[in-house]
């Protein structure tokens, strides 16, 4: 396959995917609850503003948590369904967030920008997982943060919902494995999910810190 048509296939695929999910957030209202995810919530309570990219933001709920608490977020996701009513969210709160409408498979965020960066369930294929990912890793900026969690592949077998394709499920240390080297990883594990009586999904969590490089030494 020439590089052209590649592009052209993948082109008409992202469009593809960002059809269904404008057509899914637009049955739902939400398609989440309009609370912030509880995981964001416990980890990043207390922490100070700064400012935070929010990756695959659907609704925007995480992102105007952040914004309520004095973040500066930017919010990204192909939906502009999703980004609409992220918008008015914000709006409602008396908060202010940057909406991008952009492909992550397309779109890369700026290097060492952002002090805070969150991707929370976004379950794509291995290869595309690692390209953004990456992306996102190298957005960080120095001392600053990122925040994956996502369904384990565990909760096939041990959990309820998510998706059902085990490869595009992940497991802590397959993500840890593709940060880069200047990362520290402070948490990852697999935990259930507090949501009430009964089964409950399983979720991979990781968060980690980028390490400022080490000054250079001055020749002599």
């Amino acid at each position: 396959m020439s590089d052209e048509l590649r592009d052209k296939v993948m082109a008409e695929a992202g469009l593809e995917r960002a059809r269904m999910w404008d057509e899914r957030h637009a049955s739902h209202d939400p398609i989440e609850s309009r609370d912030a995810d509880p995981t964001l919530v416990a980890l990043l309570t207390g922490v100070p503003p700064g400012s935070a990219l929010d990756l695959g933001a659907g609704d925007g709920r995480n992102a105007v948590w952040l914004a309520k608490r004095g973040w500066t977020v930017t919010a990204v996701d192909f939906s502009k369904v999703a980004l609409d009513r992220g918008h008015a969210l914000a709006d409602a709160a008396g908060v202010s967030v940057e909406w991008t409408l952009a492909d992550l498979l397309d779109w890369t965020p700026p290097a060492r920008s952002f002090d805070l960066v969150c991707l929370f369930f976004i379950h794509l294929p291995p290869g595309e997982r690692r390209t953004v990912y990456a992306r996102a890793a190298g957005a960080v900026a120095d001392r600053g943060i990122l925040l994956i969690v996502g369904h384990d592949r565990s909760n096939l077998t041990d959990g309820v919902g998510g998706p059902q394709d085990p490869a595009v499920l992940f497991t802590p240390g397959e993500i840890v494995a593709e940060l880069p080297s200047d990362f520290t990883v402070q948490r990852a594990e697999v935990a259930p999910r507090a949501s009430g009586p009964g089964p409950t999904p399983v979720d991979a969590i990781i968060r980690a810190s980028r390490r400022p490089a080490a000054p250079a030494v001055p020749r002599t």
